[in-house]
């Protein structure tokens, strides 16, 4: 399964840059993810839980950065295994590309899965993979640069004092709280 897509983030491309690489944000932004930790450098190590169709599964895996031209492009590949579910493989090329108004993240991703996972059929899985490509994406945007003003209005109830308030990564990290 292939499939390339592109994104525009309302950040600078070394903001954008900083956000692929943090795993603290890579756990936000991955959907089931319960842990990542690790380097950029030594890669990271993550697991994550997922329901595709009627399979349920817990993958444990890793994720090596290669390729890396700081602030411009980076190749991310990995590989879980989900025990009796199967496995997932894969990896996604990265760009970054300086656009008025912020940055354009473009990435093209093919993706392979076996075992239970595969007998799905490919209309399930690739449906389940690009959904979660557009939802980690848009993680993304949103780690960075915060919820939309009407979703941030809509989404979090404002709490005095309260820091499950969302705010994007970059507010987060430069914020007094």
């Amino acid at each position: 399964m292939k499939m390339s897509d592109s994104r525009e983030i309302a950040a600078d491309r070394a903001t954008v840059w900083a956000a692929l690489l943090s795993p603290e944000v890579l756990k936000d932004c991955v959907p089931g993810a319960t842990e990542v930790t690790g380097t950029p450098e030594d890669g990271f190590e993550a697991t994550v839980t997922q329901k595709v169709g009627p399979v349920k599964a817990t993958f444990k895996g890793q994720v090596v950065l290669s390729n890396m031209v700081e602030h411009e492009s980076l190749t991310l590949t990995g590989e879980g295994k989900g025990g009796a579910a199967g496995f997932a493989k894969g990896g996604a090329d990265v760009r970054l590309e300086t656009i008025e108004g912020g940055t354009r993240l473009s990435y093209d991703v093919e993706a392979k899965v076996g075992g239970k996972l595969a007998q799905l059929g490919s209309r399930i899985v690739d449906g389940f993979a690009k959904k979660m490509a557009d939802q980690f994406f848009s993680n993304l945007e949103t780690a960075i640069v915060g919820p939309e003003p009407e979703q941030a209005e809509e989404d979090v109830p404002p709490v005095e004092g309260d820091d499950a308030q969302k705010k994007g990564w970059l507010k987060r990290a430069f914020s007094k709280d």
